[in-house]
């Protein structure tokens, strides 16, 4: 059996893509100051990271293999079955990430620990530290995980893409995008909209909750709940297109199903535009509760 590895995930600091973008720390310090910003808070929250990453790395048991991915690389990065994943960062980068798993087990790290922690980034460092001993000792399988629901696209091809807050589906710009609109209950409609959200009860934290704010409220799960919610944002009314499907539940095993009616409309997750799914007229794509939940180490 292979020994565990620790992936440690994370993504570059502000410092660090200010320095990218203006190549000198003196010009990254004027381009904030004429912004009313101060280096120095930046600074210190990139030494905050650092530290973070110091100690995790510090933290990898004696005969485990380690690695380490940035944010942009993990659409390339292959996971193994014998992977922990620690993420130094913040709640997005735990959703960001999460899509490329299938069951393991993830330590969400917050690099800034304080009064008001993370959703995902729920350990200090020194508290993953323990954690990790105890995985060293016990083995890996007794880590006490909760399993997070996950939303599934899929096309008619055969591609696929998940998400661990929401799928977005529409047109790539966010302007009109035609389809229609099936339900589980055998409800259809043609609709024009500025595209679909479909939210996990993590998502219901995120994207959806301001349209749900804006309905009143309804339909949000729980992070755990084997259910997802639906809703359509923006539709317009016409000969041709209606309003009455917008928003809904998904249980476990029912199916929402869009049938592509404009020349292309996207599917990503959580996001990430960039890691996406084309659909082209006439492809069905079809959202249901994921097969494979998110493992968040308690």
């Amino acid at each position: 059996m292979a020994k565990p590895r620790l992936v440690i995930v994370r993504r570059r600091t502000e410092l660090q893509e200010l320095l990218d973008r203006h190549a000198t720390r003196g010009q990254a310090e004027f381009f904030l100051r004429t912004r009313g910003r101060s280096i120095q808070d930046v600074q210190e929250r990139h030494d905050r990271l650092e530290e973070a990453l110091v100690t995790t790395r510090a933290a990898v048991p004696a005969g485990w293999r380690s690695a380490e991915v940035e944010r942009t690389d993990l659409s390339r990065f292959l996971f193994t079955a014998e992977d922990i994943i620690a993420v130094v960062g913040q709640d997005g980068l735990v959703a960001n990430m999460a899509k490329y798993l299938n069951g393991q087990p993830v330590i969400g790290i917050d690099p800034e620990p304080g009064s008001n922690p993370g959703v995902l980034v729920r350990h200090t460092p020194r508290s993953a530290t323990r954690l990790l001993q105890q995985a060293a000792h016990e083995g890996p399988g007794q880590l006490r995980c909760q399993e997070l629901a996950t939303v599934t696209a899929r096309l008619d091809d055969g591609q696929e893409l998940s998400g661990l807050n929401e799928v977005f589906i529409g047109h790539s710009s966010h302007q009109s995008a035609r389809y229609h609109l099936r339900t589980p209950n055998g409800q259809s409609e043609r609709q024009s909209s500025s595209g679909l959200i479909v939210s996990t009860g993590t998502g219901a934290t995120g994207w959806c909750a301001s349209i749900a704010l804006e309905r009143g409220g309804r339909l949000l799960p729980a992070p755990t709940d084997p259910r997802l919610a639906w809703f359509v944002r923006e539709a317009w009314p016409s000969p041709i297109t209606g309003t009455s499907l917008t928003e809904g539940l998904l249980e476990a095993d029912q199916f929402l199903r869009i049938t592509v009616a404009s020349d292309q409309l996207v599917v990503f997750g959580d996001g990430m535009e960039d890691d996406r799914l084309a659909a082209s007229w006439g492809q069905e794509i079809t959202v249901h509760l994921g097969e494979k939940p998110l493992r968040l180490v308690a």
